[in-house]
């Protein structure tokens, strides 16, 4: 089933990340482009190893997580082979927020996780503005707005950065938490912006 939950930032859309066809689910509930990739759900750091091919210190994953920032990394063979078949690498997400963090610890697996919208239009901040999906959802967890929904910052959502390169790290999404975390990667870690 398809759960509508809330997070550090918006309103997502959770399924097991290791079922393909709720995943299936996802794309088509958002009109989603199968070539745009989903994140999965951790409830703790210890998690990505399993998920992830991890390249950097174990303390600046720490230090990002739990947070509003996505980490892109390389996928292990232990993820769901129809979760993003077309890229080797793989979004995780650890929301700073208790419940989704209880809920994530679970499941038996990663949760797949997206904004709870469909795909191309504005995030929500609370359940309301999505309840045109609700008839295709199988649950929708109420926890209050998740930011001020008067504040445009309040709908990037979290920011998307690619570590899978040794040493280097880009931005592929700024979204709400863009400066702190460039200030971690370039101040504490020294990792260098790949040259777009």
């Amino acid at each position: 089933g398809l759960v509508a939950v809330p997070t550090d930032t918006v309103y997502g859309v959770a399924c097991l990340a290791q079922d393909s066809a709720a995943v299936r689910s996802i794309y088509s509930l958002k009109g989603r482009n199968g070539s745009k990739p989903l994140a999965i759900c951790l409830g703790d750091v210890e998690w990505l190893y399993r998920y992830c091919h991890v390249n950097v210190p174990d303390e600046l994953l720490r230090d990002l997580l739990p947070g509003p920032v996505t980490l892109v990394l390389q996928r292990s063979e232990e993820l769901n082979k129809d979760l993003n078949p077309f890229t080797s690498l793989v979004g995780v997400r650890i929301p700073n927020h208790p419940f989704m963090r209880d809920l994530a610890r679970a499941c038996s697996g990663p949760l797949a996780l997206t904004s709870a919208n469909i795909s191309s239009q504005g995030s929500t901040l609370t359940v309301l503005e999505f309840q045109d999906l609700w008839p295709q959802l199988s649950l929708v967890i109420d926890g209050g707005p998740t930011g001020d929904i008067q504040s445009p910052e309040c709908r990037l959502g979290s920011t998307v950065v690619d570590l899978s390169v040794s040493g280097k790290f880009s931005i592929i999404r700024p979204g709400c938490a863009l400066t702190p975390t460039v200030e971690i990667l370039k101040k504490k870690y020294g990792l260098v912006p790949e040259s777009s």
